[in-house]
């Protein structure tokens, strides 16, 4: 796992730094789950903000074919570039992508979606270069569940809001959502929420509570259709017809 050096700002999660392990984990299940759910393999991969490149990392692993990252923050690019060489990236306003009709069989944006202030014209950008039969996955916090105030957020949305959303350009397939799977539950079921006790921490978290977020890894979260409205995190595919 590479060492950041991307400040933490709030705005993005990174690997390999302690207090941010829980929030890694959490957003790395969700590409795992699409690299094993959708057809990687071979494919032509964008991803719609790319931020600190561990994703693109993944899906190449699983074995798309290019992944290109695309942010548009310039530092964050040169983090990316230096911390995963197979991942070629380049510099693009997500409502404007820079690519021709017609020519990706996969975009995927994790996490972001939720930033963006014309999120209409972000989807239409995605199903203009998605191919017939490509897909997009979105996932995103779900607004029933995420604390609020996230200053770097422009609007946040439900299962209902982001499927209307995407529903205007593409066929939407599925709305999943991530929770946590038996063991984390279970481990929040005995000692509470792990975000709630290191917010309680307040940076200065005990040997046991270290050890709590030290422990979880991708593996502890699922992505299925169990109560959607109290799911962490949404997870829409949907495809152009």
């Amino acid at each position: 796992m590479p060492t950041p050096s991307l400040p933490l700002t709030g705005e993005r999660t990174l690997p390999g730094v302690a207090a941010e392990n829980y929030w890694f984990r959490r957003h790395e299940a969700a590409y795992r789950w699409l690299a094993g759910a959708l057809p990687v393999p071979g494919a032509v991969v964008v991803e719609a903000g790319c931020g600190e490149g561990y994703g693109g990392q993944v899906l190449t692993e699983a074995g798309a074919a290019l992944v290109a990252g695309l942010d548009l923050d310039l530092a964050t690019l040169r983090h990316a570039a230096g911390a995963y060489a197979g991942v070629p990236v380049a510099a693009a306003n997500l409502v404007a992508l820079p690519m021709a009709d017609g020519v990706v069989d996969l975009v995927v944006s994790s996490q972001v979606v939720e930033h963006l202030w014309d999120q209409d014209q972000f989807v239409a950008e995605c199903a203009r270069v998605l191919r017939p039969g490509g897909r997009l996955v979105v996932t995103t916090p779900n607004r029933l569940t995420f604390p609020p105030g996230n200053v770097f957020h422009s609007r946040e949305l439900d299962a209902a809001e982001l499927t209307a959303l995407v529903g205007r350009h593409l066929e939407v397939r599925s709305v999943l959502g991530l929770r946590p799977g038996p063991q984390l539950a279970a481990d929040q079921g005995a000692n509470g929420d792990l975000v709630a006790a290191q917010v309680a921490a307040a940076g200065d978290p005990d040997d046991a509570l270290r050890a709590r977020v030290a422990a979880v890894t991708a593996a502890d979260f699922v992505v299925d259709d169990h109560d959607l409205p109290g799911c962490l995190d949404l997870v829409l595919t949907a495809v152009r017809r």
